[in-house]
């Protein structure tokens, strides 16, 4: 017997409100589906209210470029963007729209868990905007987080989306500044980014790496113990992580993977050397 449309689309929105963090969620933020929308495609019909008390809709953009970003207060991928939007907004703000999505928690926790209502979700979206402290739009998706699972729901993608509704430019991490200063510089400039998409990985998740502790101070020690199940060498690198303390942190999530580098170079030598 096949599952009726209705079946499926509760399934996933039941999926979509996950309680805890899962390493087949891990496994799921690091790619894009073969249908994800990606640039050249129209985006997703959506019409999304927002935090100030209007709306941004797919079908009335409005003259201006959007820059749309996906979030929650417990990404730590989000925590590295922050900065990273507020020095784009100071410099293409004029010139470009932009608007942050609240979306399901990344990491909830026993302290900030996922939001089971809407008016939940709304509570979420201003915790995002007054910690951030943000100066854009933030807008919020649904409960069942319909927009966010339209466009294959990554913790932290960002989509440049030209005012005909058509996405120029797909950033995986948000976090990616160079990426994304360089396609906001050349559609401001009336050419299409030279880039369509960024693909860097490593980088955008060692720079969150640091701010995984702060999500555990915030939301809950449930969270470490998810990624220490999902996920033992994100665990191990966030653990790491809080020995530099000096370091901006940003910064914490390298200096982390360097020294478990050096270490484990140092015990292939001691084990080598053993057996000789």
């Amino acid at each position: 017997m096949t599952s009726s449309p209705v079946t499926t689309e509760a399934h996933a929105a039941d999926a979509y409100r996950f309680a805890r963090f899962r390493t087949s969620l891990l496994i799921d933020d690091l790619t894009f589906g073969r249908q994800a929308p990606g640039p050249g495609d129209r985006v997703p019909a959506f019409d999304l209210a927002t935090l100030d008390g209007g709306r941004i809709r797919s079908g009335d953009l409005g003259a201006l470029p959007v820059l749309l970003v996906f979030g929650s207060r417990t990404c730590p991928v989000t925590e590295s963007a922050g900065p990273v939007l507020r020095r784009l907004h100071t410099r293409y703000g004029d010139r470009v729209r932009f608007v942050w999505v609240n979306t399901r928690e990344a990491h909830p926790g026993e302290v900030f868990g996922q939001p089971r209502t809407y008016a939940e979700k709304l509570t979420h979206a201003e915790h995002l905007r007054d910690h951030h402290s943000v100066a854009f739009e933030v807008a919020v998706d649904d409960i069942d987080g319909r927009l966010h699972r339209a466009m294959s729901p990554k913790p932290n993608s960002a989509y440049l989306i030209d005012p005909t509704g058509v996405i120029r430019y797909r950033a995986h991490w948000a976090n990616d500044e160079a990426g994304l200063r360089a396609a906001l510089a050349d559609l401001t400039a009336g050419r299409a980014p030279r880039r369509g998409r960024s693909r860097a990985m490593a980088g955008p998740l060692l720079r969150a790496v640091g701010h995984l502790p702060g999500v555990v101070r915030f939301a809950g020690r449930q969270v470490e113990r998810d990624v220490w199940r999902a996920a033992p060498p994100l665990a191990v690198l966030g653990r790491l992580s809080r020995l530099f303390t000096r370091l901006p942190t940003d910064r914490r999530g390298p200096a982390a993977a360097a020294t478990l580098g050096v270490a484990a170079a140092a015990a292939l030598v001691l084990a080598l050397g053993t057996f000789r």
